[in-house]
């Protein structure tokens, strides 16, 4: 098995969707990035390519390949997740933290887990999304901007 660990942030900006999770959510600001700056999913797919030292999203979608801009996160993760599975391995399951002052992010979590899934090919039991505040400390506090941690586990597929 392989651990991998990711971390994204972005600052928030008016003019823009807020996309977490691939979920699109009410609110009078977004992530300002090349991509949709899906925080969630961006540190996901770091924490799968980190657990098998293929570098990180920013190697394989640079933000300077007109290709990138305005990406669907989503999309990109499945690409991950076929090289993850190409070089021999599947997901067993990821562990991942928004830190957002606002919006309130629980109405939404299940749908991003079913999302990101939905994606991988694998179970929303394999799947967890959490948010949690910073109690209006930091930049995630002031509400300048939000970040997302994730954790991921890979197995050799023929070991499952």
């Amino acid at each position: 098995m392989r651990i991998g660990h990711g971390y994204d942030v972005h600052r928030l900006t008016e003019g823009r969707k807020l996309i977490l999770g691939g979920v699109e959510i009410p609110y009078e600001k977004g992530l300002d990035g090349h991509s949709d700056a899906d925080v969630l999913v961006h540190a996901v797919m770091d924490s799968m390519l980190g657990a098998l030292a293929l570098g990180d999203i920013g190697k394989h979608f640079p933000d300077t390949d007109p290709a990138f801009k305005g990406a669907d996160s989503i999309e990109l993760l499945k690409h991950v997740g076929a090289i993850i599975s190409k070089e021999g391995y599947a997901v067993g399951n990821i562990d991942s933290t928004i830190c957002a002052q606002r919006p309130k992010l629980a109405p939404f979590i299940y749908t991003m887990r079913e999302n990101i899934a939905n994606a991988l090919g694998i179970e929303i039991s394999q799947v967890s999304v959490k948010a949690t505040t910073e109690e209006k400390l930091g930049f995630t506090g002031e509400g300048l901007g939000m970040s997302a941690t994730a954790v991921c586990l890979l197995v050799e597929r023929d070991k499952i």
